[in-house]
């Protein structure tokens, strides 16, 4: 299904133009609006929405951004990704939800040559032709910044349960590395499905386990699955979690069971909880700006600001690519991908992003801080 930024900016109550001339750059946007990864899609969509308020042109020229839904399908962000590269020329893919559906996108990248910015934490293989970035931080420092923490209250044996699929092998990664390092036993390995709706056997096994502590490597509204069925076990041990579970439908439904979680997280979480000298603070509080006067509402959430360092990531080596070719050519494209990866030093509201030809990854341990739900709200924790 095929919507433009009037979509994204219908959610947010506003209509911003999106008709531009051809001689523009053109922006592939996938997200998903529908299915189980939209609780988490819509987010994105929402702070795509504030970004292109925030940053609408490059060196004077206008940005046309067209947006699709994936309908939380790999196949779909597939050829939606195809679609928009074959059909629309885009210059640049940026997307989406869920890390299987932007590992699909970052094949059709590769293959049709076009540069792409992973919103999603994603396993890119090793290549000498890299296309594609991903903005969000690597699981393994997410975890760290939690170990670190376990370690210092004093956790042994942990227990992990997350999704049995690509991001739930990702963040099991980060823990097997902390295992590795001696910081921590692990005692049980569960998975469960996206779409289940009960994970009692493996929680049960968790129980049994007597861990220190669980992580939880879930994400949004599914996330909360765990920490229900927990608490329905009388579970009162310590539990902790990655950014993935900064979002307001996990909150609302984990309600309780969810109060006390640690987790790391982007520093725009908690913006005007930042000492006045931390890299994130002014730039957070322009991006709540801009989220607010599209969306109407204010951002909860750490998956719209994934998206509006995406954009900015994009706007800054758009600003150099169009000084070498012109936008909507091949040679425009290999020119803003070159770009993308001498990004140094861009301060966005979640990290400061330096990117290379060899890695996917471009942030550092400057991009988490801790912080705790407390009474429904996510407090810094220095």
């Amino acid at each position: 299904m095929k919507t433009s930024l009037r979509l994204t900016i219908a959610l947010a109550g506003t209509i911003l133009a999106t008709s531009a001339a051809r001689a523009d750059i053109t922006v592939g946007f996938v997200t998903a609006l529908s299915g189980p990864g939209a609780s988490i899609g819509i987010p994105y969509a929402k702070g795509m929405a504030a970004a292109y308020e925030y940053v609408a042109t490059v060196n004077g020229e206008k940005v046309r951004l067209i947006q699709l839904d994936d309908t939380s399908d790999p196949s779909t962000a597939a050829r939606n990704a195809r679609k928009l590269v074959e059909e629309e020329k885009v210059d640049i893919l940026i997307g989406t939800a869920q890390a299987p559906a932007a590992i699909a996108m970052m094949a059709v990248s590769a293959e049709l040559k076009v540069p792409m910015i992973s919103v999603a934490p994603v396993v890119v293989p090793p290549t000498t032709d890299r296309w594609g970035i991903a903005v969000p931080q690597l699981p393994s420092l997410m975890f760290k910044a939690v170990t670190d923490r376990m370690t210092k209250d004093g956790v042994k044996s942990l227990a992990f349960i997350g999704f049995s699929d690509a991001w739930g092998d990702l963040v099991y990664t980060g823990a097997k590395a902390a295992e590795d390092r001696s910081e921590v036993k692990l005692v049980a390995n569960e998975r469960y499905a996206r779409t289940d709706t009960s994970v009692t056997g493996q929680v049960l096994k968790i129980v049994a386990a007597r861990p220190d502590a669980v992580f939880n490597g879930g994400s949004a509204t599914q996330g909360a699955l765990p920490l229900l069925a927990l608490a329905e076990r009388g579970y009162k041990g310590k539990i902790y979690g990655t950014p993935a579970l900064l979002n307001a439908d996990f909150i609302r439904v984990g309600g309780k069971a969810a109060e006390g979680i640690l987790v790391s997280a982007g520093p725009v979480i908690v913006a005007e909880q930042l000492p006045d000298t931390h890299f994130s603070k002014k730039l957070s509080l322009a991006f709540r700006a801009s989220y607010l006067k599209v969306n109407g509402t204010e951002t909860t959430d750490g998956f719209s600001a994934y998206s509006f360092d995406a954009w900015l990531i994009f706007t800054e080596a758009a600003k150099r690519a169009m000084a070498k070719a012109k936008p909507g050519t091949p040679e425009f494209r290999t020119a803003l991908k070159d770009e993308i990866f001498a990004t140094k030093e861009l301060a966005g509201v979640h990290a400061i992003y330096n990117f290379k030809p060899d890695s996917a990854y471009g942030v550092d341990e400057r991009s988490l801080v801790l912080v705790r739900l407390s009474n429904g709200t996510w407090k810094y924790e220095p």
